[in-house]
Formats: C-alpha cells, sequence, structure tokens
C-alpha cells in the first residue's frame, strides 16, 4: 500500500467545550496518511493521477477554520469523511492534537483510522 500524507497542517478554528473557549480561536494540528496508489503517476509524472496533497490540505483548512466544534472526535470523525469520499481515499489515518490544552503536555487529542488497507495488485 502506498501512502500520501501530510503532517503538522495548522489550522486556527473555534474548538472545545469552555465557555472561554468558545471565543478565541486556537490552533489544531493535523497529521493525515493516506492510501493511495501512486503508480500511475510516478510513471506518467503527472500530477493528475496522483492524490493532490495541495487540494486535500486546502479542503481541510477551508472546512475547519470555517466551522466550530465542542470535541476533537467530532472535528477528526468530519474531516476523515471529507477526505475519504471527496478524494476517493479508501483508507486513512489521522491525528488531531489541540496543544496546550493541558497543562504539563506539549497536546492532547485522537487518532483515528477509517476504512481498509489494501495491499496493492500487481
Amino acid at each position: 500500500m502506498d501512502i500520501v500524507y501530510i503532517r503538522d497542517l495548522k489550522v486556527d478554528t473555534i474548538i472545545g467545550i469552555y465557555d472561554w473557549e468558545r471565543e478565541v480561536r486556537q490552533t489544531v494540528s493535523l497529521d493525515i496518511e493516506m492510501a493511495f496508489d501512486i503508480r500511475e503517476a510516478a510513471r506518467t509524472d503527472n500530477i493528475e493521477h496522483t492524490l493532490n496533497y495541495k487540494a486535500v490540505a486546502k479542503r481541510l483548512i477551508a472546512f475547519i477554520e470555517g466551522a466550530e466544534f465542542l470535541l476533537v472526535e467530532t472535528m477528526a470523525e468530519q474531516a476523515a469523511e471529507i477526505v475519504r469520499t471527496e478524494f476517493n481515499v479508501s483508507w486513512l489515518r489521522l491525528r488531531l492534537s489541540k496543544p496546550g490544552a493541558v497543562r504539563g503536555a506539549r497536546d492532547v487529542g485522537v487518532i483515528i483510522e477509517r476504512g481498509e488497507q489494501r495491499p496493492l495488485e500487481a
């Protein structure tokens, strides 16, 4: 299985359950690993044959910046669904972290996997 990834995509949004969190934008960070067969892109050297990580990043930034969430779990689930459906990704692992949310910890968050990992066919 080939994996296209985005690491440490930072996005400002409204996230949290406390009143003060509903009034300020906080930064979240996403790491995303997405299954995608890159062989045709490698053979042709053509962006049309691969998963365009810039397009994925721009879509997630627009979605997260424009939405408000109480829980990181909700944000992660909705972001994963966007990537899987709009970019035809069969499997992904998404790590969503909220830096500084707990004193003494660099960040907290969730890691989710959705879909099925499929081996490449010869």
